[in-house]
């Protein structure tokens, strides 16, 4: 029997050494592409510190090209095209000298994530979200994904390019919020906020520590900020009288120019001032998991059956507990002053909106979006100017979470087959399978970031987004729908078949006999 262990040990040992041998083969190749001048790998100055020897056999963590990596793939100089200072064949051996990382366990040689505590009342207990798999980080990851949700893809296009270096380090010096957002309770409730990280906002203040002095990874994933909102619809209210100048939240608008360069006298409207804040989304499993009423490793495994197989750690690491999934983010803005969000004892109007690109940005009439966007921020800055506060939270979820190519091809069966309210959902089961995927259960996590704790109006018709806020713990005092008038004509079809289906209304009621009376334009109404 020893003999055999001896044996067994033996042909370790020299594959071990084996690995050794290629792994130096390896660091010879790349040190041929470095300049004379870097200095010896592993030196003071590498960013890698000492954490793997030259002859290491963990060939998947070697800081030794950290100082080659950046230098080689920083911008060029000025008249230099990436393609003259290095080619692509060789710009791939630099970024990505190693095999290919498909994934990593938890007992991997060098595994070490930074502890965290989801829902700790202190961030240096919580912990911060590290996810990036520099040198200096990937051995203390402890969460999945890349920052940025969809737009990571664009970051690795740019490094791959060559016009971006991967160990660039943002200058988080004067980006610290403008308004405050404080902790709330909420906050130490690992069940209350399980879709992003209540921190995300204060990182360089609270995780100063492990980013200058340990040198980690960790980026924002949330930004506050201050701005001006100017729209069409608005400039009419205020010529109306329905909105009101008070030179605190609604400004006249400075004059226009003629193209002649001298001062118009049309008048230039008006613009309303919000404070507003960026939130990414980091899902604490666990959590998400409870909240959808479904078992951890099944979110786990249909995250990566279908997304592609895009994240295999989600099945490896069972360890690690938090997800930056590639989706959308979600913006709040508010109205009013961000102090009495908490102030019970002040009125607060909400709409939480869902994205539709088509009707938000370009004006389509084929459904309420934009009217109802328009009007919820008109009766928010009218609570403010009654001494109140109001929010609109605005989520990406185009088409209802199904995509704006499915939401155009229900367009496409709906004008083709008469498009008449009772055959509204109908048309988008038959493309997508279900009706609505916005699922609603993460949407009011945010409402207690901000510390809200009653709802005095809420404008909106959906009982989902309704449910979940009050199931939350959150009261909603009063909804209302979109005025009649408001509505565009062709946009009936959707808002009688929602009623019918038993949306919330302040109506009229329809019935499932009262559905086929109403009738979208057709395609041959208008030239196109």
């Amino acid at each position: 029997m020893e003999s055999t262990n001896d044996a067994l040990l033996t042909q370790i040992l020299a594959r071990l050494n084996s690995l050794q041998v290629s792994q130096q083969t390896l660091q010879a190749k790349l040190d041929s592409l470095i300049t004379p001048t870097s200095p010896p790998r592993n030196g003071p100055s590498s960013p890698g510190g000492q954490l793997d020897s030259p002859t290491s056999p963990n060939l998947l963590f070697s800081p030794s090209t950290t100082l080659s990596r950046t230098q080689i793939v920083s911008s060029p100089p000025i008249g230099t095209s990436v393609e003259q200072t290095i080619s692509g064949k060789d710009r791939e051996k630099v970024l990505y000298p190693g095999r290919v990382l498909l994934t990593t366990y938890p007992d991997q040689h060098g595994i070490k994530p930074y502890p965290l505590q989801w829902g700790a009342p202190d961030p240096s207990d919580r912990g911060p979200i590290i996810c990036s798999r520099l040198p200096s980080s990937i051995k203390r990851r402890n969460a999945i994904g890349a920052h940025s949700g969809s737009y990571s893809i664009y970051r690795a296009l740019a490094i791959a390019m060559g016009t971006l270096s991967p160990s660039h380090k943002p200058d988080y010096s004067k980006t610290e919020p403008p308004v405050p957002i404080p902790p709330q309770s909420a906050w130490s409730d690992p069940h209350k906020i399980v879709s992003f990280d209540p921190w995300g906002h204060l990182v360089p203040q609270v995780f100063k520590h492990e980013i200058e002095e340990l040198g980690l990874d960790v980026r924002p994933s949330i930004a506050v900020t201050k701005a001006h909102i100017k729209l069409s619809e608005m400039d009419e209210s205020a010529r109306r009288g329905d909105i009101v100048v008070d030179g605190h939240i609604v400004l006249r608008t400075r004059p226009l120019k003629n193209p002649d360069g001298s001062e118009s006298d049309v008048d230039p409207g008006i613009e309303v001032t919000t404070s507003k804040a960026a939130v990414e989304p980091v899902w604490y499993l666990p959590g998400v998991a409870e909240r959808f009423g479904i078992s951890e490793n099944l979110l786990r495994r249909a995250l990566f059956e279908d997304t592609g197989g895009m994240y295999p750690e989600l099945i490896t690491r069972p360890d690690v507990k938090v997800f930056l999934p590639p989706i959308g983010n979600l913006t709040v803005y508010i109205f009013g002053d961000p102090e009495y969000l908490t102030d019970e004892s002040k009125e607060l109007t909400l709409r939480v909106h869902d994205e539709c690109n088509g009707s938000d940005v370009f004006g389509s009439d084929i459904c309420t979006c934009k009217p109802y966007l328009v009007f919820a921020i008109e009766e928010c800055v009218r609570c403010a100017q009654r001494g109140g506060v109001g929010v609109v939270v605005y989520f990406r979820k185009e088409g209802r979470a199904l995509g704006e190519v499915t939401k155009y091809l229900v367009y496409n069966l709906r004008k083709r087959g008469g498009d008449t309210a009772d055959k509204y959902f109908r048309a988008t089961e038959l493309i997508a399978g279900v009706k609505d995927m916005r699922f609603q259960a993460l949407m009011p996590d945010v409402l207690h970031w901000l510390g809200i704790k009653k709802i005095d109006n809420m404008v909106s018709m959906s009982d989902m987004k309704y449910n979940a806020i009050v199931q939350s713990g959150i009261p909603i005092l009063k909804r209302y729908d979109l005025p009649e008038h408001l509505i565009p004509p062709d946009s009936r079809v959707e808002i009688d078949a929602k009623i019918a289906a038993g949306y919330f209304t302040s109506g009229k009621k329809i019935t499932e006999a009262d559905l086929i009376k109403t009738v979208g334009r057709t395609w041959e109404e208008a030239e196109h």
